[in-house]
């Protein structure tokens, strides 16, 4: 009912507007529930925006909305159901249904912790029996008029079965108020229905921290290195009875959280071939994670990052740029170098631009300064000042530089420290450039930097593949002064981009890696 409901009106191709802060905007029907709710898609924006709005609120567009709606193609139409092929194979069925399935979120909210959080996007948790035989009470219909032909319903003992995983998400779909909510442990990632399991979990639940072992620490913020081989099934220790019980797939439900947040990846259950990367802050009590990247073990494109998540609470506070950093720190000291895995979301690109432009306007800033950063003036006694073996300071020991008391785990050095270049830069600017000195009238002497090098230079200068360094130059207009084919970059310009891109400093310090 619900299907035929929202077919007919695309197949008739009636366009509505809704009005939403002030502006009418076009939207796409997907669905309509019994009670007169219908669920949209925001013309032109992302699938996050998605929700389900009073249908009264709908208004007819008028002739210039619909020509442009038959200029633009819908982004994620709702096909209707068909009868598989008899030559099809059941996987085969279900990525054709895929677009069907998750077209729309399973569930409104997740409360996680403290936090009640809005989801962005479908995450197939799969349905147990008991929210099967409730949503078969749910007027309009019954859980069988949902599901995929010749697949069977999911279970919590078949949640690995990808064809489940994704039949699971239909019925959930129409679920409202308090069955709308997913409640997530904030500590082990378990999942439950209803707030009631919930709270009972958490009473138990006595996990500190994720499992693996830490690989980047600075003041309160971890990062931990968690194989999905081996941390793939842990335990809680239970305070009351203190013994170790209640199997918890620790990373498949880490990454069934993130796919609330993240629509563009494929999620995939099999979590053996991954290393996940959580980032925690950390308190008197235990660590809260952060957000999470996952990077595949052996990558034969060398992708350093698979997927990436900061949780909306603590996003807009440089945790993403964190963890960005850190994964090509990690493809560094392998000596590779790294790139994310295609495509990027919105978000993702955003993120990652403005990691490669920092990261060139950095290098630009060091190799086309006469002294470090951080020796804004030599002096010398009777001869003239050796440019050449002016280096910044060695990285200091972890346990000798300054200390200043930060969080509850760890220590920082004093803010007034400033990070080192990785081992090797300072090497390869030389080999780069050359100074060139100029004698004045009044008999001072001007020093200048003279750099002639290639593209393939200056992103192995900076661990960037060539077509991301070329991109982000591109993007932030240093590629635009060419004479003969010679791109001219100067200092001036550099700072330029720097002011107008908001350039700040490395969030990764290099010397708190605890990676071997």
């Amino acid at each position: 009912m619900t299907e035929s409901t929202s077919t007919s009106a695309r197949s008739q191709n009636i366009s509505y507007i809704v009005n939403k802060n002030g502006a009418d905007q076009l939207v796409d029907i997907l669905q309509r529930r019994p009670d007169g709710q219908v669920y949209v898609h925001y013309d032109g924006f992302d699938k996050r925006l998605d929700e389900w709005i009073p249908g009264t609120s709908l208004k007819p567009a008028n002739e210039s909305a619909r020509k442009r709606r038959r200029d633009t193609p819908s982004p994620t139409p709702t096909e209707p159901e068909t009868r598989p092929d008899p030559l099809m194979t059941e996987e085969e069925f279900d990525i054709k249904h895929h677009k069907q399935i998750t077209a729309q979120r399973n569930f409104d909210k997740v409360n996680f912790g403290q936090w009640r959080i809005k989801t962005w996007y479908f995450s197939p948790y799969p349905l147990t029996d008991s929210e099967l035989e409730d949503s078969t009470g749910l007027p309009g219909g019954s859980a069988s008029t949902s599901k995929i032909p010749g697949v069977n319903r999911a279970t919590v003992r078949s949640h690995g079965r990808t064809s489940d995983l994704l039949a699971g998400g239909l019925t959930r779909s129409h679920l409202s108020a308090e069955k709308s909510i997913l409640w997530v442990c904030d500590r082990c990632f378990k999942y439950m229905a209803e707030g009631a399991a919930w709270e009972m979990h958490v009473k138990q639940c006595d996990r500190r921290h994720p499992p693996g072992r830490k690989v980047y620490q600075r003041g309160a913020h971890i990062i931990w290195e968690v194989d999905g081989a081996k941390d793939k099934v842990s335990t809680y220790c239970c305070p009351r009875s203190n013994t170790y019980q209640g199997l918890q797939l620790y990373c498949q439900n880490l990454s069934l959280f993130g796919k609330l947040f993240i629509d563009v990846k494929t999620l995939f259950f099999d979590c053996d071939n991954f290393l996940f990367y959580i980032l925690t802050d950390a308190d008197s009590q235990r660590d809260h994670v952060l957000g999470f990247f996952s990077k595949e073990k052996i990558s034969y494109d060398d992708y350093n990052l698979a997927c990436i998540i900061v949780l909306p609470p603590y996003q807009r506070k440089g945790y993403g740029m964190l963890m960005i950093e850190f994964s090509y720190e990690v493809s560094r000291r392998a000596g590779k170098i790294g790139t994310p895995e295609r495509p990027l979301s919105d978000l993702g690109l955003r993120s990652y631009l403005t990691y490669w432009v920092a990261t060139l306007i950095r290098f630009f800033r060091r190799l086309l300064s006469v002294l470090p950063p951080d020796r804004p003036t030599i002096t010398s006694s009777g001869r003239l000042p050796d440019l050449t073996g002016v280096l910044p300071p060695p990285l200091e020991d972890a346990n000798s530089r300054k200390k200043r008391a930060k969080g509850w785990d760890g220590e920082t050095p004093d803010s007034n420290s400033t990070f080192s270049s990785p081992n090797g830069l300072d090497d390869t600017i030389a080999a780069m450039r050359t100074v060139l000195t100029i004698s004045n009238p009044d008999g001072s002497a001007t020093s200048h930097v003279v750099v002639q090098s290639t593209l393939a230079e200056i992103a192995s200068a900076t661990n960037l593949r060539i077509e991301d360094a070329a991109f982000a130059l591109n993007e932030c207009g240093l590629l635009g002064s060419t004479l003969d084919g010679v791109v001219g970059i100067t200092r001036e310009m550099v700072e330029a981009v720097a002011k107008e891109r908001n350039v700040k400093r490395m969030c990764l310090d290099p010397a708190h890696v605890m990676l071997t």
